[in-house]
């Protein structure tokens, strides 16, 4: 199988044995992403400032691997409250535009306190559009 890691000194280091990205058959597989900032601190404590640094997060990655998060093909979004539905949802429309990727949001246990919101991607190399 021929694949590639990607990772960038401008997200937090990962928190196990996993890829932040893998390149493989022109597509980049995204590891889940929070909302925290390369020195691991949170983003802030509402649902826009912390899915702005998630997909800021998940953009770093995508371009260390020589994309964009423009070429998102499909996003996975886990949400420690779906109350923040809303407000992930006012974010995503500054971030992205049609055609729009494929996505699925569901509640989820975070991991860490404060957290609401990680993301997860898949991420087309090179213009797709």
């Amino acid at each position: 199988m021929n694949r590639r890691a990607v990772s960038t000194s401008d997200i937090p280091a990962a928190a196990g044995p996993y890829s932040a990205g893998v390149v493989h058959q022109g597509l980049l597989l995204l590891s889940g992403q929070g909302p925290f900032m390369p020195d691991g601190s949170l983003a802030g404590p509402d649902i826009e400032a912390q899915t702005r640094q998630t997909l800021a997060n998940l953009a770093a990655v995508a371009k260390a691997a020589g994309t964009s998060l423009g070429n998102a093909l499909r996003l996975g979004v886990f949400l420690a409250d779906m109350a923040d539905f809303a407000g992930m949802n006012r974010v995503f429309a500054e971030w992205f535009e049609e055609p729009y990727p494929a996505r699925t949001t569901v509640r989820a246990g975070l991991p860490l306190p404060g957290m609401l919101v990680e993301i997860d991607a898949m991420v087309a190399m090179g213009d797709h559009r």
